[in-house]
This record gives structure tokens, C-alpha cells and sequence, in this order.
């Protein structure tokens, strides 16, 4: 392969993003580059006056069917891909008239922002691009001697190395964006097949492709060992993705699972109906709770388990206003992720510079579909969001006892929460807020005791005389395969259990249910969260 750098005298550009493309364009003029172009982009070159070839003269074949038959011909592909100093590849250029490219600007038809949009089928399939794929492909294999650049934001270092080496590129350069290149249209064809998958309803394709765009390389993963990197999908869901950082440090890998957890969990609390706040510790609740205003939210979330909240991560379902950040900020977090926040209490948090702040324009639809992954050795997990609300779940009470208003209305609550604890999963709750937390045990008895455990704990820090389970109800992510997890709770205070139902010893688990004097509610749902 050359090693040494390769004159630009032609490039085709073909562009439907035109930030900067004249500003580069004229740059490259300057430095002597013939410009050949299509359709709209030729337009802009040449109402900026700039000379400009359609690529219609080179190819002796005009633009047609709609602009979808412009750059499939011999002449773009052949000088995008015969070799320099091949004589074969030079003999057949000489005989076929086609002039060598040197340089390639694409960036393609818009398909993952018109799906955003909610463009109907027609549309999307108009903004699927064919010639640019294929240009950039063959630009990309043939990077020993032509550059290609599929993204505005590589304009300038384009032009710097062009200008460092007298109009010239080098291979460090054209190696680098063929890798772009390669994976940009890696991540569109993955976008593509994934929408084709879902309009047709197939939830487990042959082949499934996953594409997304840097959006910052972190300084390492969840240990400094590890390298890591966050990267955005075509998927428009708000959260840590689409946020504003107002302030503070960089997110860290750790930081960005951890919010993404928090603000999930919150978003299963209609804000139209009450505020509310989520407090998390390594992707697991440690504080939930609803209130007539979200200072109050939070004072009853931070009360279940203030030790574990000290360099936890807070969100909340309402702009962040002066009195809740006020409260907020009076310990240790690491992130506070909102709506939206007034100035007043952007201003106050701002006196903790580490602290950081993230405005996300909206909460995320808990009932909306989507994927999710996982990675494991040599494969690739791939599941539907877990899109089940408590609130459309058919309940069913199973004992001799049905639950009183506001035990039903804490049982919802605290199945809500559940959903976001790693199992098994056990969430006492009293009044709209929980009191104890049990999360990721391999028993769930085990976690039956630890919620309870802590639920005696925070009473302590609270300095109140019984355990803050006393009188609440329990969530449980999965069925009681046995009684005894059921009893540890009425043993905590309990006095209403909500859990899917579905084991083998379901009989045995409600009966033991009445003799405890628990109401029990089974919800047809399971809540499993690894």
C-alpha cells in the first residue's frame, strides 16, 4: 500500500448537511482542487461562485429517476477506486475516460432523523441513500490513495494536513477516516434495518446491527482499567443522551449508567399528578418518594437510606426549583438530572462547581417500546424495554383481606419502584415514599430482611422510636417461591404485599398471608432486573 502522501486535484462533493461546505469548499479551491458536485450541493457551490462541475459531465449521463440514479456509474466508481500507479487500472481509466478522484465529501441522506421525526413510510424510504453509501465505500476501501470525509466536524483537520503538505493528504489521515467512514455507514445501515425490522414486526431479525455516534470518550469505564466511551443511538429518548450539562465535571461511565437508572425510575411518576425524586447508589434505589412539592419528595426519599444517598445520583420528575436544589445540595451528590431547572436554582447549585447538573427537555414515556442490550461472551442479549406500568396491570386480590385505599395506593407505588431495583428485588413502602430497600440478593428472603434491616436503620437517623416499616406494604420484583420472604416482611411491620404471583407454591405463600392478617395483590407482571 502507499505509504507516501496523495495529491488532491478532483474532489466530489455530494453533501446534504451543507454546514461549512463553502467555507471548505472555497478552501479547497484556493489550494488549487478541482470541485465536481450534484445536484443541491452543486447548486450552493455555484450561487456562492464557485467553479463547479455536475457530476453529470463527467459521467455523460444526467441525474434521474428522481435523483436516485446520479453517481452509480463507471466514472465516479472507477476514480474513486483504481489504484494509482497500477498500470492495469491506469490503462483502463485511459480507455474509459475516467478521471481519478482524490478527495470524497458525502454525508448522507438524513434516514435517522427523519424516522425521529415520524416521517411516514414513503419518506423514509425516499431518505434511504443508495450512491452515497457506495461512493464511500469504495473511497474508503481505496484509501492508499483517496480521502473521504463523511463528517463536517473532520473539515478543518482535512484542510490543515492539506495545507501542511502543500495540498496533499497523508496516509495517517486517509487510514483514519476510512475507519469513519466505514463505521458511519455501518451505524446507518444498522439504523435502517432496525426501523425495516420494526415496521414489519420482526423482534428477532437474522442479522441485527447496532450503530451509534460518539458523543465523548470518557477517561475510563467502570474501573480505570478499562476503556469506555459514550456513544449516542438513533433512538429519541430523553435522559443522560439528550441532556444539557448546565455544569460540573465530566460524566463518568459510572455517573452515566447511574443517571440513566435514576431518571428511568422517576419517569414512572406522572409529574401532571405529583413531584417526585429518585435517589440512586450503583444503579439501585436507595430513596423514592412522591410529594406535594419536590423539596418534599426529596426530604422522604433521602430519609429511607440518607448513609447510601452521600454520593448518590438525584432525579426528579419537575423542574428543579430554588428550595429542592437548596435541600439538595446541603451533601455530597454527584448528579442532579431534571427537566428542566429555573435560574434561581441553577444559580445555587452552581456553588458546588463538582456538582453536576443535567437538563433533559422532557421525561422519557415508560410505556414507550424500544431495545436494550447486553453483551455477553461472543454473543449479544437483545430484549423489549420493560414498558409495563403497574397502573394497567389487571390486580388481583388473592387474600381474605383486600388492601385499604391508601395500602393500594402504596402498593402501585412501590411495585413502580421495584421495577427499578436489581433483583431480587424487595421495596417496603409507607405513605408514598419507601422505607426500606432489599436489592440484587441471591435469595429473596435475603432481601425481605436486608429492606427490613434498613428500614430500622433510617428510623435511627431519623431518631423515631420503631422501624419505619412498621405499617407499610412490600413490593416484590418476582413471586415468593416460598413463604418464608413473605413472613420476614409481616415480621418487619408489613401489612400488604403486591408481587406477581405465578409460583408453584402460590397457595402456600397466600395462605400463610391470611394467617399473618396481610392483604395480598398479585400483578400477572414480573419485574426481573440484572
Amino acid at each position: 500500500m502507499p505509504t507516501h502522501p496523495r495529491r488532491v486535484t478532483r474532489a466530489l462533493l455530494s453533501v446534504s448537511d451543507k454546514s461549512g461546505l463553502i467555507e471548505f469548499a472555497r478552501a479547497l479551491h484556493d489550494l488549487g482542487v478541482e470541485l465536481v458536485s450534484t445536484g443541491g450541493t452543486r447548486k450552493a457551490l455555484a450561487d456562492a461562485s464557485l467553479p463547479v462541475k455536475d457530476v453529470a459531465d463527467l459521467t455523460g449521463y444526467p441525474e434521474m429517476m428522481d435523483g436516485r440514479v446520479k453517481t452509480l456509474h463507471p466514472r465516479v466508481h472507477g476514480g474513486l477506486l483504481a489504484i494509482r500507479e497500477n498500470p492495469e487500472h491506469e490503462a483502463a481509466m485511459l480507455a474509459h475516460s475516467i478521471q481519478p478522484i482524490d478527495l470524497l465529501v458525502v454525508n448522507l441522506y438524513p434516514f435517522e432523523a427523519t424516522v425521529a421525526k415520524g416521517a411516514d413510510e414513503e419518506e423514509c424510504i425516499e431518505n434511504i441513500d443508495i450512491g452515497g453509501p457506495a461512493m464511500i465505500r469504495g473511497a474508503a476501501k481505496n484509501h492508499g490513495d483517496v480521502a473521504v470525509v463523511v463528517d463536517v466536524e473532520d473539515y478543518a483537520r482535512v484542510l490543515d494536513v492539506l495545507v501542511e503538505n502543500k495540498g496533499s493528504t497523508t496516509l495517517t489521515l486517509r487510514r483514519a477516516l476510512a475507519q469513519k467512514a466505514y463505521a458511519r455507514t455501518a451505524a446507518y445501515d444498522a439504523a435502517i434495518s432496525n426501523w425495516f425490522a420494526q415496521a414489519i414486526g420482526e423482534t428477532a431479525p437474522d442479522y441485527r446491527a447496532i450503530g451509534g455516534r460518539l458523543a465523548e470518550k470518557m477517561r475510563y469505564g467502570e474501573n480505570p482499567h478499562q476503556a469506555a466511551a459514550f456513544y449516542h443511538t438513533p433512538e429519541k429518548r430523553a435522559g443522560v443522551s439528550t441532556a444539557r450539562q448546565v455544569q460540573g465535571k465530566q460524566l463518568s461511565y459510572n455517573n452515566v449508567n447511574d443517571t440513566d437508572a435514576a431518571f428511568e425510575c422517576v419517569s414512572e411518576f406522572d409529574p401532571a399528578r405529583t413531584a417526585a425524586v429518585a435517589i440512586i447508589k450503583h444503579a439501585n434505589p436507595c430513596g423514592v418518594a412522591e410529594g406535594a412539592s419536590l423539596v418534599e419528595a426529596y426530604e422522604r426519599a433521602l430519609r429511607c437510606d440518607p448513609v447510601s444517598a452521600f454520593g448518590g445520583i438525584v432525579a426528579l420528575n419537575r423542574k428543579l426549583d430554588v428550595a429542592a436544589a437548596r435541600e439538595i445540595v446541603k451533601i455530597f451528590t454527584e448528579v442532579i438530572i431534571a427537566p428542566d431547572a429555573d435560574e434561581e436554582a441553577i444559580a445555587l447549585v452552581a456553588s458546588k462547581k463538582n456538582l453536576r447538573l443535567l437538563l433533559t427537555g422532557g421525561l422519557p414515556n415508560p410505556r414507550a417500546g424500544g431495545l436494550t442490550f447486553k453483551t455477553v461472551a461472543g454473543g449479544l442479549l437483545v430484549q423489549g424495554r420493560d414498558n409495563a406500568v403497574v397502573d394497567d396491570m389487571d390486580l388481583r386480590v388473592v387474600t381474605k383481606r383486600a388492601p385499604t385505599a391508601q395500602e393500594l395506593s402504596d402498593l402501585k407505588f412501590a411495585f413502580r419502584v421495584a421495577k427499578h431495583v436489581k433483583s431480587n428485588a424487595i421495596v417496603y413502602a409507607r405513605d408514598g415514599a419507601t422505607v426500606g430497600v432489599g436489592a440484587g440478593q441471591m435469595s429473596r428472603v435475603d432481601s425481605s430482611r436486608i429492606a427490613a434491616w434498613k428500614a430500622a436503620e433510617a428510623a435511627k437517623a431519623a431518631g423515631l422510636p420503631e422501624t419505619l416499616a412498621k405499617g407499610s406494604v412490600v413490593a416484590s420484583d418476582a413471586f415468593f417461591p416460598f413463604a418464608d420472604g413473605l413472613l420476614a416482611a409481616a415480621e418487619a411491620g408489613a401489612t400488604a404485599v403486591i408481587q406477581p404471583g405465578g409460583s408453584m407454591r402460590d397457595d402456600e405463600v397466600i395462605k400463610a398471608a391470611d394467617e399473618a392478617g396481610l392483604a395480598m395483590v398479585l400483578t400477572g407482571h414480573r419485574h426481573f432486573r440484572h
